[in-house]
């Protein structure tokens, strides 16, 4: 049987998220209703949503859907994708299926806990391969990275960009990751859910499974499109057996997604950069409260801007962030999300600015803040 820990930031939002007035850590993006999804194609989505026979899906996911996820990437056909219920399963089978007890794997760290937590049940062990924060904001290092290899690792897991950082790998460091991958033979495990959310498009580098045969790339359309509720996720690779064995062990798991999310999703990423252009001007907007904020706020907080992504991480110069926020969301019903959620030290919280109700609770913190500290 396997056995997992608590998930300590699912067990945080359990006891808050829908009871709080003033959500200011979502990791996700202002959302679409149905019927602004089914708008964006007519009547005639509407017509063929309201007619859909309500039976099983394939498995591998709707060919619609995955021919619209392929466009995603470059070297990636329909046929590659495999269509999840969420990343979270996708990433809990991936661990299950491409590790063994005893190998090693590399993750960067803090990330989201199944990223490794699921590896350790597998019976793998696990180094983490820590973003460092400096004067600049967080920074990653590479010589660090490789001095991390052992004879034994079997993978490295990365997320860009980062959750909860908003660090984003430039072209030149995800080339290098892949360049020490491919010299040992090394999955690459690349968790991309924030990706088209880069502030600058330039900035953004090419997805894993592009540049490397045996990167396995993660989506979803949760962050960036701002569709949470349909839980559909995927993975895109060019290597076949992982690819085989992840099909075979969804059998055990969801079998197949729901038809209507299906749907959704598909006819949801037909417009997807409508989607990401609405999400990323709210998230600039934010931004500009944001950093006018912690300036105003520079003997509390320090504030590592982040380069990609609705969420950033940062630090208190005095006191314990577990207590901050814990105040915090019992004083003016404000959520913030602290760092021992990601087993990440006391000092940082994470914030979410990716919907449009973030100004409201921006302007309870500062209440707070006038008042408290």
């Amino acid at each position: 049987m396997v056995r997992l820990p608590d998930f300590k930031l699912e067990r945080y939002f359990d006891r808050y998220e829908f009871n709080v007035p003033y959500l200011l850590c979502c990791s996700d993006c202002e959302s679409f209703s149905v019927g602004e999804i089914l708008g964006m194609d007519g009547n005639t989505a509407a017509e063929s949503f309201l007619n859909l026979r309500l039976g099983y899906t394939e498995a591998r996911g709707n060919p619609e859907l995955r021919d619209c996820i392929a466009g995603f990437y470059n070297t990636v056909g329909p046929d590659q994708v495999l269509v999840f219920s969420g990343a979270e399963e996708a990433i809990f089978v991936f661990m299950n299926v491409a590790l063994n007890r005893g190998e090693h794997i590399i993750v960067q760290y803090p990330c989201y806990q199944s990223l490794f937590e699921v590896a350790r049940a597998v019976g793998c062990k696990v180094t983490e391969w820590v973003i460092k924060e400096s004067v600049q904001g967080w920074e990653t290092d590479l010589e660090n990275l490789a001095g991390c290899i052992r004879d034994n690792t079997r993978a490295i897991i990365i997320n860009s960009p980062h959750n909860p950082t908003g660090y984003l790998l430039t072209g030149g460091e995800m080339e290098t990751i892949v360049e020490l991958a491919r010299r040992r033979g090394i999955l690459l495990f690349s968790d991309e859910v924030y990706r088209h959310l880069e502030y600058d498009e330039k900035d953004r580098p090419e997805a894993a499974c592009d540049l490397y045969e045996n990167a396995v790339s993660l989506g979803v359309m949760s962050k960036t499109y701002g569709l949470p509720g349909l839980r559909i996720g995927w993975i895109a690779t060019r290597n076949p057996d992982i690819y085989k064995k992840m099909a075979s062990f969804k059998d055990y798991t969801t079998i197949c997604n729901s038809a209507p999310a299906e749907f959704l999703a598909a006819t949801a990423l037909k417009h997807r950069d409508k989607l990401a252009r609405r999400n990323l001007s709210i998230i600039r907007d934010n931004l500009v409260l944001l950093d006018r904020f912690f300036a105003g706020h520079e003997e509390i907080f320090y504030w590592p801007r982040p380069k990609a992504g609705p969420i950033a991480f940062p630090g208190l110069r005095r006191g314990d962030a577990e207590g901050f926020c814990s105040n915090l969301v019992r004083e003016k019903g404000v959520l913030l999300l602290p760092s021992g959620c990601y087993g990440f030290g006391d000092r940082h919280f994470r914030l979410g600015f990716g919907r449009r109700n973030m100004a409201a609770g921006l302007e309870k913190l500062a209440e707070y803040v006038k008042e408290k500290l």
